[in-house]
C-alpha cells in the first residue's frame, strides 16, 4: 500500500476546497435572508418558505450525488474530477444569486427560487466529493484528524476572508455604481473568483489513496440497506442537523440582532490597516477567529479524551452560555463580544469532530459488511449540514414574520425580543439536542483502532493476491 502518511502540501491543499466552500457558505449565512429582505425586496416570511421547499429537495439530492461519486472512475480517482468540473459553475452562479433583477415581486421571487436552487445543486456537486475525499486520502484514524482539522481551520479561515471583505467590497462597488444592488453583484463576483481558484488548487494537490477491499461494484440497493442499517450513521446525522440548527439561527439572526437590537453602532479601528469594521462585521469576524481557536485545540484533546467525549463538554458548554446570551441588553456590547467568542470556541471545536466521525463510520460500514459506499455516507454529511442549515434558515424567516418584522423601519419591542431569542434559547435547544444525540455514538478511539487494523490486513491481503 502507497503510505497514509499525508505531506503538508497535501493538507493544504485538502483545506484549500473547504476554504472555497465555506467564503460562500458564510456569506449565505450570514447575509443572504438579509439581502433578500433589505436589498432585494423580498418578505421574510416567504424567504423562510423558499429556504426550506429548496433546501429538502437539494438535501435529497446529496445522496445522489454521493452515489454517482461512488460509481466515477476516472483518471483523477472517484471524487477528485467533481472539483475540477464544477468549480466554474459554483462562482457563476452564486454571483447570479446576487443579481438583483428589474422584475415585479412575483418575478423576483422566481428568479430567487431559481438561482438559489441551481446553487444549491451545484454546491451538492463539488462539496459532496469534496468531504467524501476525505475518507480515501488516508486510513489512519489520527491522520484523518490532522486532515479534518486543517479543513475546517481553513474552512474558518474562508469564512473570515469573506467576512472581512463582503462589506468593504460592497461599499466599494456601490461607490463606482451608484447601485447597492450592484454593489452586491460585484462584490460576491470578487469572492467567486477567490472560489474558483482554491477549488482548483484542491484538486490539483491531493491524492486518493485509501482502495475498498472489493473492487467490484455493489449494488445501489446493497448500499443504501447497508447506510439504513448503520446506527452510528443515525447518531450523527442526528447530531450534526442539530448543531446546523444551532448555528444557522445564530448566524442567519446576527446581521438583524445589530441592526435593529443593540444600541452600539461606532466602528472598529483594524490596527494595522487604515480601515475599519462595523460593529456587526466586528462580531462576525470574532466568532470566526475564535472557531479557528477550538479547531487548533481539538485534535490533542480528542486524541486524549476521545472525540465524543470533546464533542459532548463542547455542546453543553454552547447550551449554557447560549441561555445566558438571552440576558444581555442591548448595550452590553463587550460581553456580547465575550458570549460570541466562547461560543464560537465551542462550535468552532465540534465540526472537525463530525468529520472525522463520518470517515470512521465508512471504515465501521465496510468492515460489517465488507462494501465501501465512501460517497453515498459522506453524502449524509453534507445531506444534515444542508438540512440543519434548511431548517435553520426556515425558522428565521419565519420567526422574523411571526414577530412582526418589517426591514428598515424601527422594531417593536416584540421583534427585538423575538430577535434576542434567535440568538439564545433556539440555538441553545440545538446544542441540547446534539448533546442528546452524541451521548448514543458507539465508536470508540478502541474500537476504530481493530477496525482500521482489520480493514488495513485485508487490503494487503488483497494487494498480495492480485499481484
Amino acid at each position: 500500500m502507497i503510505s497514509d502518511r499525508l505531506r503538508l502540501k497535501e493538507k493544504i491543499g485538502y483545506g484549500f476546497g473547504d476554504l472555497a466552500s465555506s467564503m460562500f457558505w458564510k456569506i449565505f449565512g450570514m447575509y443572504l435572508l438579509f439581502f433578500y429582505t433589505d436589498i432585494f425586496g423580498l418578505p421574510a416570511a416567504a424567504v423562510g418558505t423558499m429556504f426550506l421547499i429548496t433546501r429538502i429537495w437539494d438535501t435529497l439530492f446529496d445522496p445522489v450525488v454521493g452515489v454517482l461519486s461512488d460509481r466515477t472512475r476516472s483518471r483523477w480517482g472517484k471524487f477528485r474530477p467533481y472539483l475540477l468540473w464544477f468549480a466554474l459553475p459554483f462562482g457563476l452562479i452564486g454571483t447570479l444569486m446576487f443579481v438583483t433583477p428589474s422584475f415585479g415581486s412575483t418575478g423576483k421571487l422566481v428568479y430567487a427560487y431559481l438561482t438559489y436552487s441551481l446553487m444549491m445543486m451545484v454546491y451538492s456537486m463539488i462539496n459532496v466529493p469534496y468531504a467524501s475525499l476525505l475518507g480515501v486520502m488516508s486510513s489512519e484514524v489520527k491522520e484523518r484528524n490532522i486532515l479534518s482539522s486543517y479543513r475546517m481551520v481553513f474552512a474558518f479561515i474562508g469564512s473570515f476572508i469573506s467576512l472581512i471583505l463582503i462589506e468593504p467590497l460592497v461599499e466599494f462597488f456601490t461607490g463606482i455604481t451608484g447601485s447597492v444592488q450592484l454593489g452586491w453583484t460585484y462584490g460576491v463576483m470578487v469572492i467567486a473568483i477567490m472560489c474558483v481558484l482554491f477549488f482548483l488548487g484542491c484538486f490539483g494537490l491531493t491524492k486518493e489513496r485509501v482502495k475498498p477491499i472489493s473492487e467490484a461494484q455493489d449494488s445501489l440497493k446493497d448500499d443504501i440497506k447497508d447506510l439504513f442499517r448503520n446506527r452510528p450513521w443515525w447518531i450523527l446525522l442526528g447530531a450534526g442537523i442539530a448543531a446546523l440548527i444551532f448555528n444557522s439561527i445564530r448566524d442567519g439572526a446576527a446581521v438583524y440582532y445589530f441592526k435593529y437590537y443593540v444600541a452600539e453602532t461606532g466602528n472598529f479601528k483594524l490596527p494595522f490597516l487604515s480601515a475599519s469594521l462595523t460593529i456587526t462585521t466586528f462580531y462576525l469576524v470574532l466568532g470566526q477567529a475564535f472557531n479557528i481557536v477550538g479547531i487548533i485545540f481539538v485534535t490533542p484533546l480528542s486524541n486524549r479524551f476521545g472525540k465524543k467525549n470533546v464533542y459532548l463538554g463542547a455542546m453543553v458548554l454552547a447550551t449554557f452560555l447560549s441561555i445566558v446570551f438571552y440576558f444581555l441588553g442591548s448595550n452590553s456590547v463587550v460581553w456580547i463580544l465575550i458570549l460570541q467568542c466562547l461560543i464560537s470556541l465551542c462550535a468552532g471545536s465540534i465540526f472537525p469532530l463530525l468529520w472525522s466521525m463520518y470517515a470512521d463510520i465508512s471504515d465501521f460500514s465496510e468492515w460489517k459488511t465488507g462494501r465501501r459506499a465512501t460517497g453515498l455516507i459522506f453524502s449524509s454529511s453534507s445531506m444534515s449540514q444542508k438540512f440543519g442549515w434548511t431548517l435553520g434558515g426556515a425558522l428565521t424567516g419565519w420567526l422574523l414574520g411571526y414577530y412582526g418584522f418589517q426591514a428598515n423601519v424601527e422594531q417593536t419591542a416584540g421583534v427585538q425580543t423575538g430577535i434576542r431569542l434567535m440568538l439564545s434559547i433556539f440555538p441553545a435547544v440545538g446544542t441540547l439536542l446534539s448533546v442528546i444525540f452524541i451521548s448514543m455514538y458507539p465508536l470508540s478511539e478502541k474500537t476504530m483502532g481493530k477496525i482500521t487494523a482489520e480493514l488495513n490486513e485485508k487490503r494487503m491481503q488483497n494487494n498480495l493476491t492480485s499481484k
